[in-house]
């Protein structure tokens, strides 16, 4: 990363600790240094808030949110929080964040320096930055970087073979969808590299979309979006490209202006650069879902998963067992109650009871603003199955085993219906998934 030199700044070492080197970045009333921790000798990155001429008390809000964002967040492809604090000195006032440095270059300055990248390289680098939004948009509340450019993803040991290592910086404009909800959002990002959307003070994850498509059009292109022609606000930049089709229609449908007409998640949109085959206009629209905002539904939640849960989990254990115990007499001349092993009701009420309290608190820790449903729905689904397994299993067990002969015994008695309970649990699980899912979209 490139830098310049900050005069009597360089003098000053900050909270006795931090010995400013060089400015990395400069905007109204903030500054971004290189500089030095005398603790550890290590380079770190300060960005500087001053209380100047300039200074405006939305700055100090978003300052405060990307100092809150980046202690929450742990990615090999993120800088690390490391320290924050209050300047009051008689040179300066203001507020200071630390967060490790990455020694690279940014794609901007790639682009300065007249390098080029093939498709197959910017394919890497939408992979990469797609996994790292991946990140971003499944946190909760979801995290929405809102500032994606090529100044803000930095780039090491590029190779020939590999465009190398893939860093997102600059979380000076980050939303979530928490802080948002009913409130006024400052309008902030970069022109060109922004959706409509965002100029409207609404910001979700498919905006952060708009700026990685938009982000690599400026690599191929080597022009920034805004001075490309556009149609119907759609950025036409296919005659500068040698791009293939399927690519190009990649690209156009991450940058389309219409929310609905973008990618409904960032894993669908990973889905479909994966498979080169399925990029063409109708598998687009396919996989272009309407984007409906949401809204957790906190008071609700515990309720519905125990009711559905207890009501329906033991009908549904309770029908599979039946036609599995029927299977065993028709076929097999063979009862459980000739074995002495009949099922009271009671396990599957606790089963029931037990599974919608787990459902509810996985819902409630990882999915609370439900922006992934198929996760949801694969995750609840696994937790029941292992649980209601594991559960029935313990409890076959702890009965009076005597008449059960050999190993086959067990896995018809034991084991069969067991994983029977918890297949029928899982199945109850995914529809709650889905009943949630429905009620938080308005």
């Amino acid at each position: 990363m490139s830098g310049e030199n900050i005069g009597d700044l360089s003098k000053e070492i900050l909270a006795d600790r931090y010995q400013c080197d060089r400015r990395l970045g400069k905007q109204a009333g903030r500054q971004t240094l290189l500089a030095r921790d005398l603790k550890t000798q290590q380079q770190v990155v300060v960005k500087l808030l001053s209380f100047s001429s300039d200074f405006n008390w939305e700055d100090l809000k978003l300052f405060q949110r990307e100092v809150e964002t980046l202690k929450s967040l742990s990615h090999p492809a993120i800088p690390r929080y490391l320290d924050s604090f209050e300047i009051d000195t008689p040179k300066r006032k203001g507020f200071a964040l630390v967060q490790t440095y990455i020694a690279a270059k940014s794609l901007q300055e790639y682009l300065s320096d007249g390098r080029t990248f093939s498709e197959r390289e910017v394919k890497q680098l939408a992979t990469a930055l797609l996994d790292i939004l991946a990140y971003l948009h499944q946190r909760q509340p979801p995290v929405i970087h809102r500032d994606i450019k090529p100044s803000n993803i930095l780039l090491k040991n590029r190779s020939g073979n590999s465009v190398g290592e893939v860093y997102l910086v600059d979380f000076g404009a980050v939303q979530t969808l928490a802080t948002q909800q009913g409130k006024t959002v400052t309008v902030v990002g970069t022109y060109g590299y922004m959706p409509p959307e965002q100029f409207g003070g609404r910001a979700v994850p498919a905006s952060d979309l708009y700026g990685l498509g938009a982000t690599l059009i400026a690599l191929v292109t080597k022009q920034h979006p805004a001075d490309l022609p556009q149609k119907d606000l759609q950025i036409e930049f296919e005659q500068f490209t040698q791009l293939s089709p399927a690519f190009t229609n990649w690209l156009k449908w991450l940058t389309h202006p219409s929310l609905e007409r973008r990618p409904a998640s960032v894993q669908i949109a990973k889905e479909v650069l994966d498979k080169p085959q399925q990029i063409n206009k109708q598998q687009i629209n396919k996989y272009s879902l309407p984007l409906r905002q949401v809204e957790t539904v906190d008071t609700a939640l515990f309720p519905t998963a125990l009711f559905f849960s207890t009501l329906a989990g033991p009908l549904a254990v309770g029908t599979w067992v039946g036609i599995y115990s029927t299977f065993l007499f028709v076929f097999m001349g063979i009862t459980f109650f000739g074995k002495s092993l009949e099922i009271p009701s009671i396990l599957f009420l606790l089963l029931g009871f037990g599974n919608g309290i787990i459902v509810g608190i996985v819902t409630r820790l990882w999915f609370f603003t439900p922006t992934n449903p198929k996760l949801h729905q694969q995750v609840v689904n696994a937790i029941s199955i292992v649980f209601c397994t594991s559960i029935s299993i313990a409890f076959f067990l702890m009965m009076d085993l005597k008449e059960l002969e050999d190993s086959s015994d067990y896995v018809v008695f034991v084991f069969a219906p067991s994983l029977i309970a918890g297949l029928s649990m899982g199945a109850i699980s995914k529809y709650i998934a889905r009943f949630y899912q429905k009620a938080c979209e308005r």
